[in-house]
């Protein structure tokens, strides 16, 4: 508890204002003890507890960043298991591309890969970026340009797939029909 003063009729007067809305126990005679906020005994508005919307093994859970990651990851590995020299190539994923005129000229954007101009017309799903240096050989896939080119699921899960097959076909100098025999038909 507090003091405060209280004004009225330009008078001030004190009074005691509690800073608990709890108030303190009764005393029998002693020191009065305080052991806290009494636990709730009853769920206040008939909503149950709350929690998660759904347990983490729904799909539901998933974000649509961790899902576009998983088709990638899975359209990936579908193409190591039939080229095994894909083992070393790094898969990467940007929300969008990066032009030379977003960078402001330079060559290179914050994540090390190179900036590129493209025409204003038509924004790429994915490239391919040859070796240099240290660096591996790198496919990057565009997630929001794909999300929005996709109407579903099913159309997404196609796009990234044939977006990866397109790009390693560029990768290993072949066409996108003998990387992946499956390439166009669904």
């Amino acid at each position: 508890m507090r003091d405060s003063h209280v004004r009225r009729g330009g008078r001030q007067i004190p009074s005691r204002v509690m800073d608990n809305r709890v108030p303190p126990p009764a005393t029998t005679g002693g020191v009065p003890s305080y052991s806290g906020p009494r636990p709730r005994h009853r769920d206040r508005h008939g909503r149950g507890m709350r929690g998660p919307i759904a347990p983490p093994q729904v799909p539901l859970s998933v974000s649509r960043g961790e899902a576009f990651v998983d088709l990638v990851h899975d359209s990936a590995e579908r193409l190591e298991r039939r080229w095994p020299q894909l083992a070393s190539v790094e898969f990467v994923i940007r929300e969008v591309p990066v032009a030379r005129s977003d960078a402001g000229g330079a060559l290179s954007d914050p994540d090390g890969l190179d900036a590129f101009d493209f025409d204003g017309e038509s924004v790429p799903l994915g490239r391919y970026v040859a070796a240099h240096g240290d660096a591996p050989d790198r496919i990057v896939i565009y997630r929001r340009p794909v999300e929005i080119r996709a109407k579903g699921r099913e159309e997404r899960a196609l796009l990234v797939h044939e977006v990866v097959v397109e790009q390693v076909a560029e990768l290993l100098g072949l066409a996108p029909e003998s990387v992946d025999p499956r390439y166009g038909q669904d």
